[in-house]
This record gives structure tokens, C-alpha cells and sequence, in this order.
């Protein structure tokens, strides 16, 4: 499927439960989607091997990649989920980019691979956030990220430089098995959690 009939299908007005279905697409061409107000999507093991291109996107109804594989770079930076937005066993096998995006429903990496690193520095996320079983291979920032419905992180995989820097966490924290390099992912790595923290 080329990426301008996606565009198309996917740049109109959002009515409530609205959900175009694109679910085991293969985008033929990088999928530029930089600026637009979508509709809500489903994308579940679409594929994107030229990457995707959705910086300062508005997505106002479920955003869904779910087992989706992204073989060039992922840029989601200044993004707005307006529902919930699922990445569940998705893998990116270039860079991910999702810094300063915000997520106004639940946010769910649960089981997802970052094969090159990803960025979710000065990200908000207002619902549950998710990196239950993530995998990441290269650097991941956090920086300055904030989380007002929680963070979990159950069974992670990070590298040893994960930055969790300046961050803040108002709802609860868990942590239970999650590693950042060889050690546990501890609460100390965390700027600011203000809530219950579950190791």
C-alpha cells in the first residue's frame, strides 16, 4: 500500500469510534504523516520498512501498532495520542523517536524491541504507562519525562545507560524484575516518584 493512499484514508475528521482498519499492511514508501490530524487507526503487524515520519501528529482516536515492524527510522516526536495508543511487540530495528510526544490515554510498549535506542525525553503521559518486558539494545533517554498515571516497567530489559534523569512519576512505580544493564532497576535512577513503589 502506498504511503499517500494511508495519508489519505487516515486525514480526516475523527468521529467517536471511528477506527480504519490497515491492520498487516506493508507501506511501500516512507510514511509521512508530520503535522496531520488523523483518525483512529489501526495498524496491527503493518509493516513500515522505509520508516514512518508523524512528527507533531494529532491522533485523535486509537493509534494501534501492535506487532508492527518499523525497519527504518520511527519519528513520533511532538506527537499527541488523544486515546489510547498501543505499541505492544512492536520492533524497531532503527531508531525511535518519541521525545516531547504526549499521551493522553494509556500508553503501552508492553514487549516491544528497540533494537537501535529510542528517545522518550520530556514525554507526558496522563494515563498508565507501560514498558512492561521492553528490550532495548542501544541508548534510551527518559529525561525529564512525566508520568501522572504511572509507570510500569515489570521484566524490562534496558541498557546500563538509560537515563531516567529529571523524571517525575505520580502515580505507581513498578519495578518488579526490571533491569538496567546487569543490576535492577532501582527507584534511585528516577528524578521524582511521588507515589507507591512496587519492587
Amino acid at each position: 500500500m502506498k504511503a499517500v493512499e494511508i495519508r489519505a484514508r487516515l486525514a480526516i475528521p475523527w468521529r467517536h469510534g471511528d477506527c480504519i482498519d490497515l491492520a498487516g499492511i506493508i507501506c511501500e514508501d516512507r510514511l509521512d504523516l508530520s503535522g496531520l490530524s488523523l483518525t483512529g487507526v489501526d495498524f496491527t503487524a503493518a509493516r513500515f520498512p522505509h520508516g514512518i515520519i508523524a512528527r507533531g501528529a494529532r491522533f485523535q482516536g486509537v493509534s494501534w501498532f501492535r506487532k508492527a515492524e518499523f525497519e527504518a527510522a520511527a519519528d513520533f516526536a511532538e506527537a499527541f495520542f488523544f486515546n489510547d495508543s498501543r505499541f505492544e511487540s512492536a520492533r524497531f530495528r532503527a531508531p525511535a523517536d518519541f521525545s516531547h510526544a504526549e499521551f493522553r490515554g494509556t500508553g503501552s510498549f508492553d514487549d516491544c524491541r528497540l533494537e537501535a535506542g529510542g528517545d522518550f525525553s520530556g514525554a507526558v503521559s496522563y494515563g498508565n504507562f507501560s514498558i512492561a518486558r521492553l528490550q532495548a539494545e542501544a541508548p534510551l533517554s527518559f529525561r525529564a519525562a512525566e508520568w501522572l498515571g504511572g509507570l510500569w516497567c515489570a521484566g524490562a530489559r534496558l541498557p546500563a545507560s538509560a537515563d531516567f534523569g529529571e523524571t517525575q512519576i505520580h502515580g505507581r512505580l513498578w519495578l518488579h524484575d526490571a533491569q538496567r544493564g546487569a543490576e535492577a532497576l532501582r527507584p534511585a535512577v528516577f528524578g521524582m516518584p511521588f507515589g507507591y513503589i512496587y519492587g
